[in-house]
């Protein structure tokens, strides 16, 4: 079985690419998430950075919602691969292949916490429904219902 979750901070907003071919393009999103370890080496806290890549409406949601500093959690499968760089040098790659992905905490939480992470402020994002992945629809917070335009 190959399942990851992780639970970490966003080293830097998602990068963001759609694939070319076709008529509907695929979203693909890049991030790295920053990992804390549970123990630390003489007093100092030390984390992993782990590569992400997630696809389609995931990869889409990460765009519209997820800010560098953000705690998230993500479930997903790890992949290696390789390829041959310019030099002719062979380079090998792991990642997590994300499959679900959810905030981790409040939205003031993620933006007393982004304010530490970012050098210049950012507006705030808009506030963001968690994503359930078991029947592919977003819960709708309550008290936006002023805000849907289908009222």
């Amino acid at each position: 079985m190959n399942k990851v979750i992780l639970m970490g901070r966003l080293t830097r907003d998602p990068e963001v690419r759609y694939s070319q071919g076709g008529e509907n393009p695929l979203a693909i999103a890049r991030y790295t998430l920053a990992v804390d370890r549970r123990f630390r080496r003489d007093g100092e806290q030390t984390a992993d950075f782990i590569s992400c890549v997630s696809f389609g409406r995931t990869a889409e949601f990460a765009e519209k919602y997820f800010r560098q500093g953000m705690r998230i959690t993500i479930c997903g499968r790890i992949q290696t691969g390789s390829y041959t760089n310019r030099d002719g040098v062979k380079v090998y790659t792991t990642e997590v292949v994300v499959e679900e992905q959810e905030f981790a905490e409040s939205k003031s939480a993620s933006e007393a916490n982004q304010s530490r992470y970012q050098a210049s402020p950012v507006p705030p994002a808009p506030q963001a429904p968690s994503v359930d992945a078991g029947d592919g629809f977003m819960n709708i917070p309550d008290g936006i219902d002023e805000e849907l335009p289908f009222n």
